[in-house]
Formats: C-alpha cells, sequence, structure tokens
C-alpha cells in the first residue's frame, strides 16, 4: 500500500502519516525513496491500537 492509500485508511493526512513514519508508530518498509505498507501489517497494526485503547 502506498502513504495515499494507508492515510486514508486511517483517515489522517499524508502528513500525519510521514510524522507517525519518522517517528516509528507504524510498520512500514522503504523501498528507494517511498514508503510502502503491507496490508496485513497494517490491518494487524490497527487491531494492536484498539486493544491498547480500551
Amino acid at each position: 500500500m502506498t502513504v495515499k492509500e494507508v492515510a486514508a485508511l486511517l483517515r489522517v493526512s499524508p502528513q500525519t502519516l510521514y510524522k507517525m513514519l519518522d517517528q516509528g508508530e507504524i510498520p512500514a518498509v522503504k523501498v528507494g525513496s517511498q514508503w510502502r505498507f503491507d496490508r496485513n501489517r497494517i490491518r494487524d497494526w490497527l487491531e494492536g491500537q484498539s486493544s491498547e485503547t480500551g
């Protein structure tokens, strides 16, 4: 998935997503100069976030 796709999924701006990436808050890999996200890892990460908040 791309930054744009994940930002839309999370309902945040791409700028917010880049901040999360800089802080290591979300799983991703950098391919050249672009970030890429594995759909299953993002899903698992989201499930983990919801369990942390209650």
